[in-house]
């Protein structure tokens, strides 16, 4: 659920990502349910068709997706980003990171509903993201045992 008192920074990428989400799910996730809600009324007796309650269900489930998403988009902000050789970390950088063996890592900073470990899409909330803001190309990052350099900070 969404604070409803304060603003959401995104990315112009993550913006446009949930913008996507919310026009998929209200013209073409509502007309799927809608769909499937008609065949489910068609089987008979509403009082006992377990389809018809599954219809109802996920159409309560998208509704409820819809209304957040676009309490999201009303309260987005887009941050900035600054080019540059002495580009400062912020929402949007690509950190470039080298650790004490030599292995290179990527990192994106975002805000943390564009958060994705697994694609090394960092919150700027998190432990590691707060450690990344504010750094600059050469600067030292630790996380508990682990040490890197930055070695570049890239904006797209």
């Amino acid at each position: 659920m969404v604070d409803r008192d304060k603003t959401i920074q995104l990315t112009a990428k993550g913006l446009a990502k949930i913008q996507e989400e919310l026009r998929y799910l209200k013209e073409e996730r509502r007309q799927e349910l809608s769909e499937y809600m008609g065949a489910a009324l068609a089987d008979g007796d509403i009082r006992e068709n377990a389809a018809y309650d599954e219809a109802r269900l996920l159409q309560s489930a998208n509704e409820t997706r819809i209304a957040d998403l676009e309490e999201i988009v009303a309260r987005a902000v887009v941050v900035e980003q600054e080019a540059g050789a002495d580009a400062v970390a912020r929402l949007g950088a690509s950190l470039h990171l080298e650790d004490e063996r030599g292995d290179r890592h990527v990192f994106h900073l975002v805000g943390s509903l564009e958060a994705d470990v697994f694609e090394n899409r960092i919150s700027d909330e998190s432990p590691f993201g707060q450690q990344l803001v504010g750094r600059r190309a050469g600067d030292q990052v630790t996380l508990g045992k682990l040490s890197y350099r930055v070695t570049s900070v890239l904006y797209d």
